[in-house]
């Protein structure tokens, strides 16, 4: 019987096969587009010509089986890559990286204007993705993008944020689906405060408990915040504010340079102007978390309990901001706090503290994988800003 290196050894062989044949068939398509290109006539009419040129994505979805628009967009982020990663598109045809996160990567150099952007995304994309989940990745660009060019991200930003709007679209069965494109850390406090109210007790017309579930709960209380005359306080349940951790540069923060604030979480990003206008109208309020390794830090207190007070639950939420466990990104208020070494002969104290999600902190409880178990040291640098808004 196979022991276990050799089948992880067969696993990864067969995972960078995938991505050369993904790579394969990017390069075929390109080169049916190139051949198909060649091959149009040149004696015809410029709306002819323009037909013909629009028929050919229609051919190679024929004979791959896609769709339109899914050859329209594999053929688009080919050529981007093509142009603007040299390394990763090499990298594709080894199977270092494969044909999602090639996309994920070709996505983001389209939205940099500088060449020097481009050749950095190009240096470090790789790295980052040989050795990260595609969702770590997604994230990664995100943060990639907003930093590097962030006179641009802001510039992008406000163009977005004038698109803003709430769109109902009425579908079967009398139900309908609200949708609205909003600004990042307004629908992050939308989502915050739902998700806050959904779980306070209720109970039902008679005083029974209540069975509804969670995002039913959530989707009921939307209704009832948008419809009631007295949208600031759900009767039944007690006052709440919503909370939005989020992250600021030092120096963006005094006005030295352009930059963004970022979610605990790295989810999302909007221009750092963004978070401080709303804190100057009386909609919200600020406190300063202490995390760094100073007097009086909440992480360097030790208590003698199992649990910890909410000061430091709190502190190290912020520091993890998701899940520690490689890959996982449920978000850190979601999480339990686990003692690296089991309690009590591991203090509760922040550096024996971390967020796991439920089901990783029971795979390492229960010493399924022993990784989990010897994680490395927790940091965190940088100035950090808890921004509220109270309901």
């Amino acid at each position: 019987m196979p022991n276990a290196s050799r089948l992880a050894h067969d696993l990864r062989r067969a995972t960078r096969e995938r991505a050369r044949a993904e790579a394969a068939e990017w390069v075929a398509t390109v080169a049916f587009r190139d051949g198909a290109m060649k091959r149009l006539s040149p004696d015809v009419t410029p709306l002819r010509r323009l037909t013909e040129q629009s028929a050919i994505p229609l051919q190679i979805a024929a004979e791959t089986g896609q769709s339109e628009g899914q050859v329209v967009n594999r053929l688009a982020c080919a050529d981007r890559a093509i142009e603007h990663l040299p390394q990763v598109w090499g990298a594709f045809g080894k199977g270092d990286v494969d044909a999602a996160q090639v996309q994920a990567i070709s996505l983001a150099v389209g939205k940099l204007e500088r060449d020097d952007s481009r050749q950095r995304l190009d240096d470090e994309a790789l790295a980052y993705a040989r050795t990260h989940t595609l969702a770590e990745l997604r994230r990664w660009l995100k943060r990639f993008i907003a930093r590097v060019e962030a006179d641009l991200f802001a510039e992008r930003a406000e163009a977005e944020r004038a698109k803003r709007h709430v769109h109902i679209e009425h579908l079967d069965d009398g139900m309908a689906l609200l949708q609205a494109y909003l600004p990042s850390h307004h629908a992050a406090a939308i989502g915050a405060r739902l998700e806050r109210l959904a779980k306070q007790p209720a109970t039902d017309d008679e005083g029974q408990p209540d069975r509804r579930t969670r995002v039913q709960r959530q989707a009921d209380l939307l209704t009832h915040l948008l419809t009631s005359a007295s949208a600031d306080h759900v009767p039944g349940t007690p006052g709440l504010r919503c909370d939005i951790a989020v992250t600021i540069d030092a120096a963006v923060l005094t006005g030295a340079v352009v930059g963004q604030a970022s979610a605990a979480d790295g989810s999302w990003h909007v221009p750092a102007t963004w978070i401080l206008d709303s804190a100057l109208v009386g909609e919200a309020f600020w406190h300063r978390l202490l995390v760094d390794p100073i007097t009086d830090n909440t992480l360097a207190h030790d208590y003698r309990g199992y649990s910890p007070p909410d000061v430091l639950r709190r502190a190290v939420q912020f520091r993890d901001q998701v899940c520690v466990t490689p890959g996982c990104l449920v978000p850190a208020d979601r999480c339990e706090l686990d003692h690296d070494i089991p309690w009590p002969a591991g203090h509760t104290h922040g550096t024996n503290l971390r967020c796991r999600c439920k089901r990783h902190h029971n795979i390492k409880g229960h010493g399924v994988v022993p990784h989990l178990v010897d994680p490395p040291p927790p940091s965190f640098h940088g100035f950090a800003m808890d921004f509220a808004f109270a309901s």
